[in-house]
C-alpha cells in the first residue's frame, strides 16, 4: 500500500526517535541491532538494552582518534562497552566536555572486522538528528519481531540505495518581503521531502535567469546573525552581502539551515567550550567526532537549479563552495571576495579558518 514509509521516511522516523531517547532496530544484510542515541540513553533503557546482549558504542574514528581508541576503519570505531559501565560512562566516552579532568577513558577496547554497517548507520542518524555522532548498539537475532513487540521503528537498510543522499527540494511558499537594503525583496521557502529542515532564499529584485546572478550561500548562524556575537565574521558577511545585493539591484542570498558548520547548535555550544579550553575551531569540531564541515552545499546547488539559475558570481572566502557549485551543474564565473567582520574576538578563529580550512583571507 502507499501509506507504508518508504526508507526515507522511515529513517526520518527514526532520527527523530533517538533525539527524544527512544531506540531504533535496524538490520543489515540478514543482521540486526538495536540502537540507540548515546547522548539521550537513559539508566533505565541502558538496562533494557543490556538485557539483550553486550553492547557497543559506535563512534567516529576522529572521536576515537582523541580517545587513543583503534577504530580499525575509516567509517566507524566499535568500543566494546564493559559490563559494569552505566550511562556516565557511556556519555563520557562520547562527550568531550570533560576531557581534560578526566583524560583516562580507558583503555578502550575495539571491534576488528565484522560488518560495520549498521553501527555506521547509527552514527549518521545521531548527527542528521544533531546529537552527538556516538550510538549504543546490541545485535538481535529477531529485529522485526522485537520492533514489532514494543512498537520501535523498524528500518531495513538492505538495498535501501540514496538512503543517505541529499534529499530532494520543493518550493512550498514564496512572498514579497520589503528590506532595509531594498524595497524588492522575495522570499522563498524550501521543504526537504525527508522532514528535514527547511531551507531559505532571498530573492533581490528580479535577476535575468539567462544572466550570472550575484549569489551568497550562507549558512544559518544564531550567535552570529541573530544575537551579534563577535567570535564569528557570520553575522557582517550576511549583511555585507545583502548590502551588495541591494546596492547591485538583484541577487540571490541562500539561508542554509546548516548550523555550526552542519552540526547543529547545541553542538557548536560543545565546540565552543572546547575553544575556551584552549582548542582551535577545527581540533573542537574533531574532538566531538565531527568531521572539519559537515556542511551540504549540494542544497543551495539545487535550491538555484530549482529557480532557475545556472551561473553565478559567487560572493565567498570558501573555494570548496566554488568547486561544489561547479560539480552539481552551476557556473561560477567569479568569485566575489567577502572580507568583513574581523576582530579580537575572531581573529585567531579566521586565522584557524585559512590554515585549516582553506579559506581565502
Amino acid at each position: 500500500m502507499s501509506l507504508r514509509p518508504d526508507p526515507k521516511e522511515l529513517a526520518a522516523r527514526a532520527r527523530a526517535d533517538l533525539r527524544m531517547g527512544l531506540p531504533v532496530v535496524l538490520g543489515l544484510d540478514g543482521r540486526a541491532a538495536l540502537v540507540a542515541a548515546a547522548e539521550t540513553l537513559t539508566p533505565e533503557r541502558l538496562g533494557d538494552l543490556r538485557a539483550l546482549g553486550p553492547l557497543i558504542l559506535a563512534i567516529t574514528p576522529r572521536r576515537a582518534e582523541t580517545l587513543k581508541a583503534r577504530p580499525y576503519s575509516d567509517a566507524v570505531a566499535r568500543v566494546k562497552v564493559p559490563a559494569a559501565a552505566d550511562v556516565a560512562w557511556i556519555h563520557g566516552v562520547a562527550d568531550p566536555a570533560d576531557d581534560l579532568m578526566m583524560p583516562m577513558k580507558g583503555p578502550l577496547a575495539t571491534e576488528r572486522g565484522g560488518e560495520e554497517g549498521i553501527a555506521l548507520a547509527g552514527i549518521r542518524l545521531a548527527k542528521a538528528a544533531h546529537l552527538l555522532p556516538a550510538a549504543v548498539l546490541v545485535a538481535l537475532a529477531d529485529g522485526p519481531t522485537l520492533a514489532a513487540a514494543n512498537g520501535l521503528t523498524w528500518l531495513d537498510l538492505t538495498g535501501a540505495e540514496g538512503l543517505w543522499d541529499t534529499s530532494l527540494l520543493a518550493e512550498v511558499s514564496a512572498a514579497r518581503v520589503p528590506l532595509e537594503v531594498s524595497k524588492a525583496g522575495r522570499v522563498h521557502v524550501f521543504r526537504p521531502e525527508d522532514g528535514g529542515e527547511e531551507h531559505y532564499a532571498i530573492e533581490i529584485g528580479r535577476p535575468d535567469r539567462a544572466r550570472p546572478v550575484l549569489t551568497r550561500l550562507h549558512s544559518a548562524c544564531f550567535t552570529g546573525d541573530v544575537i551579534g556575537s563577535l567570535k564569528c565574521d557570520c553575522g557582517p558577511q550576511l549583511h555585507a552581502a545583502l548590502a551588495a545585493m541591494g546596492a547591485a539591484g538583484e541577487g540571490v542570498l541562500l539561508y542554509l539551515n546548516q548550523e555550526g558548520r552542519g552540526i547543529g547548535l547545541a553542538n557548536k555550544m560543545r565546540a565552543y567550550s572546547l575553544q575556551d579550553q584552549g582548542f582551535d575551531t577545527v581540533e573542537a569540531n574533531h574532538r566531538l567526532g565531527f568531521e572539519d564541515d559537515e556542511r551540504d552545499f549540494r542544497i543551495g546547488a539545487e535550491i538555484l537549479k530549482k529557480m532557475g539559475f545556472h551561473a553565478v558570481k559567487l560572493m565567498t572566502n570558501n573555494p570548496k563552495k566554488v568547486s561544489m557549485m561547479e560539480a552539481n551543474g552551476l557556473t561560477v564565473v567569479e568569485r566575489v571576495p567577502l572580507k568583513v567582520g574581523e576582530s579580537d574576538f575572531n581573529r585567531a578563529y579566521l586565522a584557524t579558518k585559512a590554515a585549516k580550512s582553506g579559506h581565502l583571507l
